[in-house]
């Protein structure tokens, strides 16, 4: 059973098969592609949650964020548990108490290489409610 809660507008945007990429070039076009995208969906809304959820091969997601001073919050579902050493060595941030991480924005694009062929799917989040108070 999961912790978190999605509004069903997020539940209705599709999901895309991960592509590992090659390079860090490759990476951050579709970090930009994802971020325009996002953008387009919220417009002039205001909202706070949105960001994008990592589908992940060996079970669990991560659901990405970035708050307003940059840093990046990062939801992993208890059946994702196991990257957590991943997370940990592209980072530098050590494991919460929660579920709910806060890693440096410089970090990300780290990240995201490391867990690239982890990945199994991607999609768009408009709404996602973190649990904050088990930060």
């Amino acid at each position: 059973m999961k912790n978190f809660e999605n509004t069903s507008d997020a539940d209705a945007l599709p999901e895309y098969p991960w592509l590992p990429f090659e390079t860090i070039t490759e990476l951050e076009g579709w970090m930009e592609l994802n971020n325009q995208e996002l953008q387009k969906l919220i417009g002039n809304k205001p909202t706070t949650g949105q960001g994008i959820c990592l589908r992940l091969i060996h079970g669990g997601e991560i659901y990405v964020h970035t708050n307003s001073d940059g840093d990046v919050l990062l939801d992993v579902t208890p059946e994702a548990e196991w990257v957590a050493p991943v997370i940990t060595a592209c980072t530098q941030v050590q494991p919460p108490r929660g579920q709910i991480w806060l890693v440096p924005q410089f970090s990300l694009t780290g990240l995201l290489l490391g867990l690239n062929s982890l990945i199994a799917a991607t999609r768009l989040v408009l709404k996602h409610h973190y649990r904050l108070s088990r930060f």
